[in-house]
């Protein structure tokens, strides 16, 4: 293995998504609109029709893929806003220099606080739940 390249994550609102790892400090790397027969047979869905929004880390290092799709439609699997011990991906984790403005600028867009807390005197900790009850955890290296 070399590196880890990205992470999908199948959203139905792709703009508020979009807009809560923006808001995050993930910046835009592209969007595009993907299907046809070869995309189909990659994935597994024949007549795939799809938009996907790439967002990348401020060091240039790992991506987020947004999935969004139009044709077949997404399946839900579980409740949105599901428990951090649901079985499966539960977050993504980011390290942040001011753990406290971060919280407060995605807070006030409509993400709700999980919960914070300190580890030892090495990092502060945060979870915070955004769009389709998406989990992102921040920490601030002390």
């Amino acid at each position: 293995m070399v590196r880890m390249d990205n992470v999908l994550l199948v959203v139905d609102d792709l703009e508020a998504v979009t807009a809560f790892f923006l808001r995050l400090g993930l910046v835009r790397e592209g969007e595009a609109r993907v299907g046809g027969p070869e995309v189909g047979a990659l994935i597994g869905l024949p007549d795939v029709d799809a938009t996907l929004v790439v967002l990348r880390a401020p060091d240039g290092g790992s991506k987020i893929e947004l999935d969004k799709f139009h044709v077949p439609a997404a399946v839900r699997h579980g409740p949105v806003n599901a428990p951090v011990n649901a079985l499966g991906f539960r977050r993504v984790m980011f390290e942040v220099d001011d753990l406290d403005a971060v919280v407060r600028h995605v807070c006030a867009d409509g993400a709700e606080l999980i919960g914070e807390m300190e580890y030892g005197n090495r990092y502060r900790l945060a979870y915070v739940r955004g769009p389709e009850g998406i989990i992102v955890g921040l920490s601030e290296a002390r």
